[in-house]
């Protein structure tokens, strides 16, 4: 896998998301580095802090890439991976992926059902609801969202508030029409005194650019996400790894897309196919 690598060029990367996947059970990651136009895995690296955008950006180099040459970052909003893209990758535009946002807003909502459900115990059971799209309701959980739609609970508004930031996301296609849709999200969450949604309002004005940024066409990390599914199938078929290095190996074959990987070595003794030369 190293030798395959080393013969791979990077010099054509400009946009990159920058994701993290567990490597095993327990608080054990790997950050991953995708080409977003490819797409394509660049690198892995163990760890989710600030050291590894400088592994990925000496990486790069050694493949014939410039980190100056990187021109978007698709990214949660993870200080880590904030510090190293602002030391290693200045000149890139850092852009909060939508998955991520929306991912909060669903936190948020959770808080909030989990104080309430204490005074009223007609929320239990109710947590798969609130996190599905409409669409994916079952006939009993559509039912039990009918029901909590017509009540006066905070949990009813968390979940609408909610709705309408996932909503900002499939109406606007562009920053510019999306802005003004969060300026008024935005003023809804300051507003609600729900005061996990209050706190997801201050760090989305705190990063509002970055959000606006990932409106932009292709810069967001649905196929990251994508190939981070591909990796932990690959991760369950093998009931794991023993050594992080391995995994790292078997995501690049996964999802690297590599071009110079040499011919299996039993290839010349598996049956040909009838009817080819």
């Amino acid at each position: 896998m190293a030798q395959a690598r080393a013969k791979e060029s990077h010099a054509e990367v400009r946009a990159v998301g920058v994701d993290e996947t567990a490597s095993k059970r327990g608080q054990t990651y790997i950050a991953v580095f995708h080409d977003l136009d490819a797409p394509r895995l660049l690198f892995a690296t163990p760890g989710r802090d600030k050291a590894t955008l400088g592994k990925f950006a000496s990486d790069l180099a050694e493949h014939g890439g410039q980190p100056s040459a990187i021109t978007d970052l698709s990214m949660d909003m993870s200080g880590a991976f904030q510090a190293g893209a602002a030391e290693h990758f200045s000149e890139a535009k850092v852009c909060f992926d939508r998955f991520h946002v929306v991912a909060l807003s669903s936190k948020a909502l959770d808080e909030v059902r989990r104080a309430e459900v204490k005074s009223e115990p007609e929320l239990k059971g109710t947590r798969w609801s609130l996190q599905k799209k409409p669409a994916d309701w079952t006939v009993k959980q559509t039912q039990t969202m009918h029901w909590l739609q017509r009540s006066n609970l905070k949990t009813a508004r968390a979940w609408r508030i909610k709705e309408a930031l996932r909503a900002i996301y499939a109406k606007a296609t562009t920053p510019d029409e999306a802005k003004p849709l969060f300026k008024r999200w935005l003023s809804w969450a300051s507003r609600c005194r729900l005061e996990p949604f209050k706190r997801l309002g201050r760090t989305i004005t705190k990063h509002l650019p970055g959000v606006l940024n990932g409106f932009q066409a292709g810069k967001h990390n649905a196929r990251v996400e994508a190939m981070n599914r591909a990796l932990q199938e690959a991760r369950a078929r093998a009931r794991g790894y023993r050594r992080v290095e391995n995994f790292i190996a078997m995501a690049y074959l996964v999802a690297g897309k590599l071009t110079h990987l040499p011919a299996p070595p039993f290839a010349r003794f598996l049956p040909i196919p009838h009817g080819t030369d």
